[in-house]
């Protein structure tokens, strides 16, 4: 039976580039996750700030979402929602 180190010197330049590879596309991931994580966090410490400085978060984050939709989807939005605010009496 062949050891472990025997394995590792019977590999195939293939086989040895595909696992440098994944490892490589494992490691890149795991550090945009790491930065995604630090990205999420300052963004979180950015709405406590404005939190405490009275502003509504919910409401900057309606408007966050809102700032990423093409003008014409949110003004479709908008009249929906008026239309059924309408017909619930509730304007």
């Amino acid at each position: 039976m062949a050891t472990s180190a025997a394995l590792k010197e019977d590999e195939a330049p293939a086989t040895k580039f595909a696992k440098d590879q994944l490892k490589s596309i494992i490691e890149r991931i795991e550090r945009l996750e790491e930065e995604k994580k630090a990205i999420s966090d300052d963004i979180r410490d950015v709405y406590a700030e404005s939190k405490g400085n009275g502003y509504d978060v919910k409401v900057l984050r309606m408007i966050v979402r809102m700032r990423k939709q093409d003008a014409n989807e949110r003004q479709e939005q908008e009249t929906i929602l008026e239309t059924y605010m309408q017909a619930l009496g509730m304007i």
